[in-house]
């Protein structure tokens, strides 16, 4: 389904299968088997999956803006002529979120935390990501995608999902397991800066001499991943992550390492449910630095869809099918969302 970081988001055509919310405002009206995945298309399936939440992204709804930098390593000059890798001090806005369309599930859900990031290039460039933390998405097409919402449509009396049209669709594709099991055999996040977060599409880098490289990234923690089991989780409230980052920053930044995986011929470049072998070669291109977050809801990342085909020169998007479906349905999230605002305020 990678704001609107997200509007579909860390998550987004991303996880969406963990942590469904019990609770929900409308229901949308239900797609035909057939019904092709356009952008109003998944947008209504995520509110009829998740709720419609008023004023909030229809995808990582829950979520917090935080601000920093980005220095570009030589490695990443090697490989791109992008100016992200040019040494220089590159401002960024980031979104941290929870997984999902409820604005009020709890950061105790075994289920995807998203990292999107703006970076302000010079000469008016951008770049743009939503990046999730498991190194595979979810589906591998927008109509399974659209599918997969459409199965877990909240059931008006229940406020939940059907389990018998959960189960059939994930046993009609078990590309999705992979996702699932990621969540299940991990612990939860005890930190939004305590985790990795991998990008899971393929892109094309190019150098100043022409050169051409696929590569998947994943942003890994300076200081390592805190991952709690379920005793650890218990004394916690169920929204606990955005002070506990208020808290981090206040003591210190926090970094992550940005590192590539370079493909090898035959790696799958279209496929994001799928993991590139182990053994490929792997290089850290640069250092993203989070040193300040808003003290509420809000801020910079509001207008921010964190598209991830905003890129700059150097780097191009490959041919995976989510990863172009992206674009229009966060364009549709964020329209919807803004139309929501009371322009009195």
């Amino acid at each position: 389904m990678t704001t609107v970081a997200n509007d579909l988001r860390p998550a987004v055509l991303g996880l969406l299968l963990a942590g469904l919310p019990a609770l929900a405002e409308a229901q949308a009206p239900t797609a035909p088997p057939d019904a092709p995945a356009s952008p109003q298309a998944l947008v209504d399936g995520l509110e009829g999956a998740f709720g419609k939440h008023a004023g909030f992204r229809r995808g990582s709804a829950k979520g917090v803006c935080a601000e920093g930098h980005f220095i570009g390593a030589a490695q990443g000059k090697a490989i791109s002529s992008a100016a992200a890798f040019s040494g220089e001090r590159i401002p960024v806005i980031a979104r941290l979120s929870v997984g999902g369309g409820n604005p009020q599930v709890s950061d105790k859900a075994r289920s995807m935390r998203g990292l999107a990031l703006q970076l302000s290039l010079p000469d008016g460039e951008r770049w743009e990501m939503s990046n999730i933390s498991a190194p595979v998405n979810s589906i591998s097409t927008p109509e399974t995608m659209l599918r997969s919402l459409e199965a877990r449509k909240l059931d008006p009396a229940t406020k939940k999902p059907d389990p018998a049209k959960v189960a059939a669709f994930n046993n009609a594709h078990p590309e999705v397991k992979a996702q699932m099991e990621w969540f299940a055999k991990r612990g939860v996040p005890a930190s939004y800066a305590a985790v990795n977060y991998w990008g899971v599409h393929a892109f094309k880098f190019s150098n100043a001499q022409g050169q051409v490289q696929y590569a998947k990234w994943v942003f890994e923690p300076d200081g390592g991943q805190e991952l709690l089991d379920d005793e650890q989780l218990k004394p916690l409230p169920d929204h606990f992550l955005a002070d506990e980052l208020r808290r981090r920053l206040a003591a210190q930044p926090v970094a992550f390492q940005m590192r590539l995986q370079l493909a090898e011929p035959g790696d799958n470049l279209v496929n994001p449910t799928l993991q590139w072998p182990e053994g490929r070669r792997v290089v850290t291109v640069g250092r993203l630095v989070i040193d300040k977050v808003e003290s509420g809801a809000g801020g910079a990342c509001d207008p921010i869809t964190f598209n991830p085909l905003v890129l700059p020169k150097g780097i191009e998007p490959s041919d995976d099918p989510v990863l172009h479906a992206r674009a229009a349905a966060y364009a549709e999230s964020l329209s919807r969302r803004l139309s929501e605002r009371d322009p009195r305020r």
